[in-house]
Order: C-alpha cells, then sequence, then structure tokens
C-alpha cells in the first residue's frame, strides 16, 4: 500500500510545494514520518510507532487533504520556532489570495510539518 517515498529534504519540500507530487505520496510521506507503517501480510496498519495522542485519535492515518482536524493537529504540532520554516528556509511566499483552496492550505501544511520533522531531526 505505501509505495517507495521520495526522499526527506528540500528538494521533496519545494516538490511538494510546486505540485510535482501527488496528494497520496505527499500524505504517505507524513503517515511514514509519523511512524504509521502498512504491513503487507495482514494487509493492515501498525500504528506502534505512532505518537499515543494521535494514535488515539487516529489508529489507522487520516487523510490530510479531505479532512481538516487532521491538520489541524498536524499544524499544532509543529514548534512553535518552526512555523515559518517555509518562509524562512525555502523562501516560500505562501499562495496568492484568490488563487488557493483548502487542498493547497493543507499540502502547504504538510510540507511545512516534513520540513519541522526534517529540521528537528537534522536529515541531509
Amino acid at each position: 500500500m505505501m509505495k517507495d517515498l521520495p526522499p526527506l529534504n528540500t528538494d521533496t519540500i519545494n516538490a511538494i510545494l510546486n505540485e510535482e507530487i501527488d496528494d497520496e505520496t505527499v500524505m504517505q510521506m507524513v503517515w511514514y514520518y509519523l511512524g504509521y507503517r502498512y504491513d503487507e501480510s495482514s494487509k493492515s496498519w501498525d500504528n506502534s510507532g505512532v505518537e499515543a495522542s494521535w494514535r488515539e485519535e487516529y489508529p489507522e492515518p487520516p487523510n490530510f487533504i479531505e479532512n481538516r482536524p487532521p491538520t489541524v493537529k498536524l499544524t499544532r504540532s509543529i514548534p512553535k520556532e518552526n512555523k515559518q520554516l517555509l518562509k524562512e528556509k525555502l523562501g516560500f511566499k505562501g499562495y496568492k489570495l484568490g488563487t488557493f483552496d483548502p487542498r493547497d492550505t493543507r499540502r502547504a501544511t504538510m510540507a511545512n510539518w516534513l520540513l519541522s520533522y526534517l529540521v528537528m531531526h537534522s536529515y541531509s
């Protein structure tokens, strides 16, 4: 169910913001770094590596594109000092008013969460 994911780096984050990576892959990246693993043999999700508050609320990985609540939770889980990383590290200007929709906002949230994860775990 989970395909090979792109490496977690700033090129990948930029590709997410530039719509070069599909929604499903972006969500799978977030699921992966949250700790969700798909077990092919049992055809089910293993959430034993997922932080307790996520595991309780979302025993299976949530759809961040279709549902606002998990995206809000994702936003809240980004440390305050990392909230502006897209702007600070990647020069992301945000979307022009009137040209973005909830999907764009949710993709940007996932990109910011992944960038925050990258910075906190200092992957290269």
